[in-house]
């Protein structure tokens, strides 16, 4: 379903027991952390939270809102394994030969199933509009996260960029470290799309136009967040999931367009002349603080907004996090993407203590020897998984998402040096670990059982297992002993 603002999305929550209204005053400098981290930490994800009044500010702040499979699927309109069950109908109409023609397929996917994103004269995004000595991000309630945060960041902006060259959009989410009232940090990593343009924008002598919108239907900050092809409009995904198309306005300073829903839009540019300054420390999703390094500054021309705007928030931390269930739902989405180029593959899981890039774990149906080994190369050069610092392995009989089964298979079934590949390449930027900023090593775990060629010589024995007909007598045995 299409929601026509957050606002309604909150309503949805609060009738569905997803949210916590907070009527005091609550203060955004470390305080509505320890609120939302304290939820985030319980089981499931715990609720949403809306701080209806926040210190210093004139506006209320929603956390927390996408931060479990329930919440989740009440943002895209239908569970996950629906919306990824109608993606893989679309892709399969012509299997693709290589990952390249994959992409190319899933945009043509998404542009069949709903039209693309359509202009409109203006929208709710608009009931507001200030320049020049009116713009100042001190209405907003942006957080402080973390005590050694180097300042307020705002932590969920979808960042809007354009290729110079093509004009194609790209929705990226970069954190925004607030340096004055009219002025950020713009982190967009290395590897981003929102950094190439910029490099190509530094190449071309231009200022780059750059618009964050902040809310609007909850569809479009997961969008943001999907690990989307370079060149795939991510308002197209937003489209497809939502079954409507995107409708954008043009922005008031610069030439580019926002959801006209959206309840915010930070309207500016970066300009590749001006030196770079030192953004940071930020307490980041690996659970450690990421060290001051050289960004971009990102000025701010205008901020348009809703009448009635909330400002939707996050915090990253040591997980499990909200962003937890942001990228638990882009792997399930796109699962059937990644079987189309490897059919092998029977399912996936980045666990939360992994922080995403950290660790995934695999399934495999085995068709020949070290499968399991071509399986881990493959996907070390599938897009973002280059990032993927360790990959296991294990048999199709196995659930990826249960750790201590995982466990017990890898410490079953490795031999080290036989099941453990070593390799390097390019790394996480916000990887403290690595010897150098964004390249290091990588591992990949086989922990399947070994067939014949895979073993030497000493034959493999069965894993221990009961009878089938006499777990079902048990089964029935104990009916009776409850009744």
């Amino acid at each position: 379903m299409a929601y026509s603002s957050l606002r309604e999305f909150i309503e949805r929550l609060d009738r569905e027991g997803e949210l916590i209204r907070v009527p005091f005053e609550t203060d955004p400098v470390l305080e509505i952390s320890e609120f939302a981290d304290r939820q985030m930490k319980l089981p499931g994800g715990g609720k949403a939270l809306l701080f209806e009044k926040t210190k210093g500010a004139q506006f209320p702040l929603l956390i927390n809102a996408w931060g479990s499979e329930k919440r989740m699927a009440l943002a895209l309109g239908r569970t996950v394994a629906e919306c990824a069950s109608e993606l893989a109908a679309l892709m399969k109409a012509k299997p693709p030969s290589s990952f390249g023609e994959a992409m190319k397929l899933l945009g043509t996917a998404l542009e069949l199933r709903h039209a693309k994103p359509k202009s409109i004269g203006t929208g709710p995004c608009k009931d507001v509009v200030l320049k020049d000595d009116a713009v100042d991000l001190g209405r907003l309630p942006i957080q402080k996260c973390w005590p050694a945060d180097a300042e307020r960041f705002v932590s969920l902006p979808m960042v809007f960029t354009a290729d110079p060259d093509t004009g194609a959009r790209n929705v990226g989410m970069y954190r925004m470290q607030v340096i004055d009232p009219r002025t950020t940090f713009m982190h967009w990593q290395l590897h981003k799309t929102g950094a190439r343009h910029f490099r190509r924008h530094a190449e071309l002598g231009t200022r780059m136009p750059v618009a964050v919108c902040l809310g609007g239907d909850p569809v479009y900050t997961f969008s943001a967040t999907a690990p989307l092809p370079d060149g795939v409009d991510e308002m197209m995904l937003a489209g497809y999931l939502r079954q409507k198309s995107v409708e954008m306005v043009k922005c008031e300073t610069i030439p580019l367009e926002a959801p006209a829903d959206c309840d915010f839009v930070l309207e500016g540019y970066v300009d590749p002349k001006e030196p770079l300054g030192m953004e940071g420390p930020f307490g980041d999703h690996t659970g450690y603080y990421t060290l001051p390094e050289p960004y971009p500054r990102f000025h701010i021309t205008a901020i348009t907004h809703r009448r009635d705007a909330i400002y939707p928030s996050t915090i990253v931390g040591r997980p499990p996090m909200e962003d937890f269930y942001f990228g638990d739902a882009s792997v399930r989405l796109f699962l059937p993407m990644f079987k189309l180029n490897f059919p092998e593959l029977v399912d996936m899981c980045l666990p939360a203590e992994g922080a995403f890039h950290n660790m995934v774990i695999v399934s495999v149906k085995k068709d020949f020897p070290y499968h399991a080994m071509k399986l881990m190369h493959g996907l070390w050069g599938m897009g973002q998984m280059m990032f993927t610092k360790c990959i296991i392995v294990v048999d199709a009989d196995v659930n990826v998402r249960d750790l201590s089964e995982v466990a017990f298979r890898v410490c079953a079934n490795v031999d080290p040096q036989r099941d453990i590949v070593m390799t390097k390449g390019p790394a996480d930027v916000l990887d403290h670990a690595t010897p150098v900023m964004g390249f290091g090593s990588k591992m990949g775990i086989d922990a399947t059982h070994k067939i014949p060629a895979e073993r030497d010589t000493r034959p493999w024995p069965p894993i221990i297992k009961m009878d089938d007909a006499v777990k079902r007598r048990v089964d029935e045995l104990m009916r009776q002993l409850r009744g």
